[in-house]
């Protein structure tokens, strides 16, 4: 784990442990959590841990550097990406999404958030 140091960050380790943990009481446990909570959590957690795995990625497979950040173009990109296909395509083709223009925000605040903590150069 020594040589991936973008997953031993704190903001990623809790962006995954709150994915995880919304997941788990989404699917088991079902206990009763605020809607701001349950509506919004796992899209703003995502972002940081989705983007923190394509920079290990970008670093170790087709950059080979450390000092690497993903560009604020591709940061762009990504929220454009989860917000176009989760928010405006996957609510037409399957009955259980429901689009929602505040998970678009989520992203935007869960991309911002490794935008300012999590992308910076590896040491």
């Amino acid at each position: 784990m020594r040589q991936w140091p973008e997953f031993r960050q704190p903001l990623f380790v809790a962006a995954v442990v709150l994915y995880a943990a919304h997941q788990l009481n989404r699917h088991v446990l079902q206990w009763p959590l605020p809607t701001l909570l349950t509506s919004y959590l796992a899209d703003m957690a995502g972002m940081p841990a989705i983007l923190s795995v394509a920079l290990a990625a970008q670093r170790r497979l087709v950059v080979r550097s450390r000092a690497f950040v993903l560009p604020d173009s591709w940061l762009l990109a990504a929220w454009a990406y989860a917000s176009v296909w989760f928010e405006g395509l996957l609510p037409y083709v399957s009955a259980t999404a429901v689009a929602d223009p505040w998970d678009v925000v989520a992203y935007g605040v869960g991309t911002l958030a490794f935008r300012y903590w999590l992308n910076r150069p590896g040491d």
